[in-house]
This record gives C-alpha cells, sequence and structure tokens, in this order.
C-alpha cells in the first residue's frame, strides 16, 4: 500500500526530473544562440537563479518554466519570485565582481511539450 507521503515524495522527484531537463533545453537554445553559460541552478539564501549566462557585455539572469501550455508557463513567474530573483541576482553579483560593469537583465525560457523552447529577453523588470 503506498502512503500519501511516497506519492507526494515521488510526484516532486518527477516535477524536478522535468525541471531538470527544462533547463537543459533552455541552455542549448542560448548556447545556439550565443549566450555563455555561467551558472547553472545557482542558489543562495535569497533564492535560485535557474541559469545565469552573458553574451558580448550582457548578463542574463534566465528564469526557465516548463508548463503544459505557455500562457501557463509565463504566468507562473510572480511579482514574488521576480522579486526573490533580483535580490539572488544581486548576490550573485556580488560573488562575482568581474561582470559588475555588464548590463543587466531578467529573461525567461518557456519549455511547453512537443514545441520548440521560446526565449523571451528583458521578460520582466523587478
Amino acid at each position: 500500500m503506498t502512503r500519501a507521503g511516497d506519492m507526494r515524495d515521488e510526484s516532486r522527484q518527477a516535477a524536478e526530473g522535468r525541471g531538470r531537463t527544462a533547463e537543459w533545453k533552455a541552455l542549448a537554445l542560448l548556447v545556439s544562440k550565443g549566450y555563455r553559460p555561467l551558472a547553472r541552478r545557482w542558489r543562495c539564501a535569497a533564492g535560485e537563479l535557474d541559469l545565469v549566462v552573458c553574451r558580448s557585455r550582457t548578463l542574463a539572469f534566465v528564469e526557465v518554466k516548463a508548463r503544459a501550455d505557455p500562457d501557463a508557463a509565463q504566468a507562473a513567474i510572480t511579482p514574488r519570485q521576480q522579486r526573490r530573483m533580483a535580490t539572488a541576482a544581486q548576490v550573485w553579483l556580488a560573488r562575482n565582481p568581474a561582470f559588475a560593469g555588464y548590463n543587466m537583465r531578467f529573461d525567461a525560457v518557456f519549455v511547453v511539450p512537443r514545441r520548440l523552447p521560446r526565449h523571451l529577453p528583458d521578460a520582466f523588470r523587478p
């Protein structure tokens, strides 16, 4: 007999796996567009940054969302999450001062089944 807690753990593990796969797809897309990866799944007390990439002198903090449809993916980036990303980005910059002079923005990549990932540069401004 399966306990409810075990089912939640399995569901969480499945979601984690989908998230990791979506991040790899997003990274492949960004690299194909000329971005250089700097960090993946970077964490601090303030929050997590899915991807940190740069191209020329532009630094992009990227949120990756995998959902069943594009509208749900875009709606999943809440104002609270935007604030947490902005705070985490400031911590990342403080720990990586070589990038202090770069232009900074927040991008999103939406990963939807049976479609190519969609990159939205400058997706939000916290």
